[in-house]
């Protein structure tokens, strides 16, 4: 995501003819752009987004776990995960 902001910041200071960033080449200005492309292409391939999403659902289903157990009463608040 920050290769977006970066490249999206470099097209907006050549724009508006900001002093180092107006004299370079738009092959440079929009690197950033072809970076954050070439790595959403390799995380999807390599399957890195969807083993983060699966990860993500993990943590939350196992707090979703301890409430219910802490709601029910059966938790133990010193055996919890941190």
């Amino acid at each position: 995501m920050w290769l977006v902001i970066v490249g999206v910041l470099l097209i907006l200071l050549k724009f508006a003819d900001v002093s180092p960033v107006a004299g370079w080449s738009w092959l440079w200005v929009l690197s950033p752009l072809v970076g954050a492309a070439v790595w959403w292409a390799w995380a999807d391939s390599s399957g890195y987004t969807q083993r983060k999403a699966m990860q993500r659902m993990d943590e939350k289903k196992e707090e979703r776990r301890q409430r219910a157990l802490e709601a029910i009463g059966q938790a133990d608040p010193r055996k919890r995960k941190k």
